[in-house]
């Protein structure tokens, strides 16, 4: 089996270009699943005809919007970046700009201004020109400080500095700088001021009480020198790459989590339904998130590990699977987020979007329950404006079947068949070294999570390693 860095460049039947950006819909009387979600109905009894696209889904207005400098121009804006007032970046910053840079989130240009940051709180959504109107339900803002604010003074530009040195990322060009609220953010996105949210407390709390926005200019293709940059593709590099197999349908998975049999199962019954629907040859976007997560998940690089067992042990098929990782940040925002999440995925290509239980929920870091309605992510997106021409495919509940020792979708008919194995009952099982019910999770990837776990354990000192956050 092929190592999963060549996954993604892999098919076995090379074809003719497809267009980038589709260009014509007709309706077909090929019939829908009745699970399909659509801005129109939601899960309705009847069954609705399928929108068969000629080509990739357009990006969120109509083009990528890709800010590298051009190469020929590196070395004087390079020269430009240290002669102007300079802001150094966090570590999520700089996961923005990477997000920013590469058009994930388009047509953003930049770092928000006012305008749009209160679009995106208000609305879940910008208003373009032309009158059209995108899904943004996340702030991509940058925080500064008095102390920074006095420095750039009447500066309409800035550089932004990279954590880890003091080389100059980005320029940030017509600059408008605006008050920072902080409790309306945190109530608007998250819909509570709880004390205890991961991004707040890494991000928000002890950022500055100013934002600046402008329109980014980034020096060069971020890069992380982790070993896995090569999985990092950019929403044109993911379409180029979807286009070369031929793809006439993408579906996304995102997924912060070990993937286990029941996410396998729920992915290849996901192409199955699309090939029902009259698609020749739908392609699964594998997409992990890479930015920042909290302190307790599985980090990247051994959730990127597990993700290669599960390949190389042919849970999913590298055929029709395209593995990258997807540079945000994670907000655990809920509803609000889920909807981010769906938007980016339309810029890289997808026109189906898998959602499930609780998407980019978490508990409530109070109180002893759910911070969000397990439903409502699903219900949300099959509202959310700007997303109309996107597929929502919502998760079918999956359990271990103990008559067929495997993963299998949950028949309400003989639930005492059924086995719920939660998130943290596995973790539990993988820190004890016990291994689950055969057919729960393939070997491999069992063992790598295993590993990870043991990573944790004490050392002879009798200290435990410390988990930080991604």
């Amino acid at each position: 089996m092929a190592s999963m860095a060549t996954l993604f460049l892999k098919t076995s039947n090379p074809s003719p270009l497809l267009p980038k950006t589709n260009t014509t819909h007709f309706n077909t009387s090929i019939k829908l699943s009745t699970s399909l979600y659509t801005h129109k109905n939601i899960k309705t009894n009847h069954y609705q005809k399928a929108r068969i696209s000629s080509g990739l889904i357009e990006p969120d207005g109509g083009r990528l919007v890709e800010l590298f400098v051009e190469e020929s121009k590196r070395g004087d804006r390079k020269k430009e970046a240290m002669s102007i007032p300079k802001i150094k970046l966090s570590k999520i910053d700089l996961q923005w700009v990477h997000v920013l840079s590469e058009g994930w989130a388009s047509p953003l240009t930049g770092f928000m201004r006012e305008s749009e940051f209160l679009q995106t709180l208000h609305f879940n959504s910008l208003r373009l020109a032309n009158g059209s109107v995108v899904n943004m339900s996340v702030p991509i803002v940058l925080a500064i400080d008095d102390l920074q604010k006095n420095r750039i003074g009447e500066s309409i530009k800035v550089a932004l500095i990279d954590p880890s040195s003091d080389n100059p990322v980005a320029i940030l060009n017509n600059i408008e700088i605006y008050k920072h609220p902080k409790e309306e953010r945190m109530a608007r996105t998250w819909g509570t001021t709880a004390p205890g949210l991961p991004y707040v407390d890494q991000a928000i709390t002890d950022a500055g009480n100013w934002l600046i926005g402008g329109d980014l200019e980034v020096l060069e293709p971020i890069k992380y020198r982790d070993g896995l940059d090569r999985f990092r593709l950019s929403p044109s590099q993911l379409r180029e790459e979807f286009t070369r197999r031929n793809a006439d349908a993408v579906f996304a998975f995102q997924l912060r989590n070990p993937v286990h049999n029941g996410h396998a199962l729920l992915m290849t019954d996901t192409r199955r339904r699309l090939l029902e629907m009259g698609y020749n040859n739908p392609v699964l976007l594998l997409h992990p998130l890479g930015g920042y997560t909290k302190a307790d998940d599985v980090p990247l690089s051994w959730r990127m590990k597990q993700h290669e067992k599960v390949l190389e042990d042919g849970v999913l098929d590298p055929e029709t699977t395209v593995v990258s990782i997807f540079p945000s940040p994670m907000h655990y925002a809920g509803p609000t987020e889920v909807q981010w999440h769906a938007k980016a995925r339309i810029n890289a290509g997808a026109n189906f979007y898998i959602v499930g239980r609780d998407p980019a929920g978490m508990s409530h870091p109070v109180e002893k329950r759910d911070l969000y309605d397990a439903d409502h992510g699903k219900k949300v997106l099959s509202m959310a404006p700007g997303l109309e021409r996107l597929n929502i495919l919502p998760f079918k509940v999956a359990a271990y079947d103990k008559t067929q020792s495997k993963m299998a979708f949950f028949d309400p008919s003989r639930p005492q068949d059924f086995l719920f194995i939660s998130g943290t009952k596995m973790r539990t099982l993988a820190k004890n070294k016990e291994n689950p019910p055969e057919g729960f999770m393939c070997p491999g990837g069992w063992k790598v999570l295993v590993e990870y776990y043991d990573s944790l354990a004490p050392a002879k000192n009798g200290k435990l390693p410390q988990a930080v956050p991604a």
